[in-house]
């Protein structure tokens, strides 16, 4: 007993203390307003957490699962092995439902009432209906197609294994152009003016104008770029090949920096703060903080993360080794 109270110095007394009158004023208050703000306002509580949470609640999906988008209030993930999307309600996971896809479906892509999902193993793409899950369509693209976008108007495909993406036009799945990138391609992502692509098989990323397919530019990223990710100003691409993140300036492609991040990286999402990187084999997410790349933390996950998304509040990852998605 007495080497416990010696552990206790004057700052400890005094933070103790403090805690108790915050405690105690909290749980003091009666009227009906402070009651409602005491319930609505969860910093109340976590302000006296003397550790960083690190819990996440998992979800099981279909087999072979892989990539991921969110609607709005929904969830979707790709099934490549069952040839399916799962639909989750954001808020809490239920399970909406479980919709037949194309053979192997991978990148997925929400354009405000439709899905769009890439099937790798017919070189095309479907389209469904976000609310029932409805197919609308399937249009032919490119070989293998991997990855998909929105810019607003039209839906860009990115192809494996022809190294071309598709244009289509989203109401009726018309296709606008096809249009060269670099060897491999396999991340795609939007910056509001341009169509971003990451090269994998040469290291690059190619930057076309959204309004007619022209390649404005060509970069050299990390070692076997990945997914692409825009914070508003500046693209983030995963490198796989050298475990880091490249963040480009996205008006001229200048590099402005290169941080490490787990094994194998895959995907790339931006929360409105932070960068979010799945890492494929180490079994973790690593968050970096957007304005400068600092490490903010490494968070396990499930077995082999693959795709993620985010909902507005939380991450959600897709863990391709045993069919679930962690969100966190």
């Amino acid at each position: 007993m007495r080497r416990l109270c010696q552990v206790f110095n004057s700052k400890n007394i005094s933070l103790i203390a403090g805690i108790l009158v915050l405690t105690s004023s909290m749980f003091s208050q009666t009227d009906s307003t402070a009651a409602s703000s005491f319930t609505n306002n969860p910093n109340q509580i976590a302000i006296l957490r003397w550790y960083s949470a690190n819990s996440a609640a998992t979800f099981a999906v279909g087999k072979g699962a892989g990539q991921a988008a969110f609607d709005g209030s929904n969830i979707w993930v790709t099934n490549s092995t069952a040839n399916s999307v799962t639909k989750l309600r954001a808020s809490d996971g239920a399970s909406l439902g479980e919709f037949p896809a194309g053979t192997s479906p991978s990148g997925i892509a929400f354009d405000g009432a439709s899905m769009w999902v890439a099937n790798q193993d017919n070189s095309s793409v479907t389209k469904i209906h976000a609310r029932d899950g409805k197919i609308l369509g399937t249009f032919t693209v490119g070989f293998s197609p991997f990855a998909v976008a929105f810019d607003g108007s039209n839906i860009w495909v990115v192809n494996l294994g022809s190294s071309n993406v598709t244009k289509l036009r989203a109401t009726d799945g018309k296709v606008l152009g096809t249009f060269q990138v670099g060897a491999s391609p396999q991340g795609i992502a939007f910056d509001g003016t341009n169509i971003w692509v990451s090269n994998t098989a040469e290291s690059t990323l190619t930057k076309l104008r959204a309004s007619d397919g022209m390649v404005v530019g060509k970069f050299t990223a990390g070692t076997s770029p990945t997914g692409i990710a825009f914070d508003g100003t500046n693209i983030w691409v995963a490198n796989q090949g050298s475990n880091n993140v490249t963040k480009l300036l996205a008006s001229t492609g200048a590099i402005l920096g290169t941080f490490p991040v787990g094994s194998l990286p895959q995907t790339v999402v931006f929360d409105g703060v932070n960068i979010w990187v799945t890492n494929f084999s180490s079994n973790n997410l690593t968050k970096l903080r957007a304005s400068d790349g600092a490490l903010i933390g490494t968070f396990p996950t499930g077995q082999f993360p693959e795709g993620e998304a985010f909902d507005g509040a939380n991450v959600w990852v897709v863990n391709a080794g045993n069919n679930t998605v962690s969100k966190r």
